[in-house]
């Protein structure tokens, strides 16, 4: 059986709740529930979702990073959004993080999020490199 890593790694954001931001087992990765927030201050890294957008994934990077894995082995994010009249904002962040590489994707408008401040949250999985 493989074993299962689970671990928030130093400089990333503190989670909001009881759950580490990484599970690993053997070369997959998923990334728990991440908010916009900057790990250098611990707040909301802006009030809009192309701000929020971009911190995740940057946030994400730094995280795959850790795991040995990079956002060119994304494998599918998920997203939701609290206003799903933010769509293209949220996708501008994407397309200026993410490059050309494009994952399976699920876009979801929720009904409240985890802080009141959160514009948008997401998910993934991704492979190690």
């Amino acid at each position: 059986m493989a074993k299962v890593e689970t671990y928030t790694p130093t400089g990333s954001p503190i989670p909001i709740g009881p759950y580490s931001h990484i599970a690993k087992v053997g070369e997959n990765i998923t990334i728990g529930g991440v908010g916009g927030v900057d790990p250098e201050t611990g707040t909301v890294a802006g009030e809009d979702t192309f701000s929020q957008a971009r911190q995740i994934l940057r946030n994400f990077d730094a995280l795959l990073r850790s795991a040995g894995s990079d956002l060119d082995h994304v494998v599918h994010i998920q997203v939701f959004l609290k206003e799903m009249a933010d769509f293209d904002e949220m996708n501008r962040a994407y397309v200026e993080v993410m490059g050309a590489h494009r994952p399976a994707r699920t876009v979801l408008g929720v009904r409240e999020l985890p802080k009141p401040d959160f514009r948008v949250l997401m998910n993934l999985t991704a492979v190690t490199v």
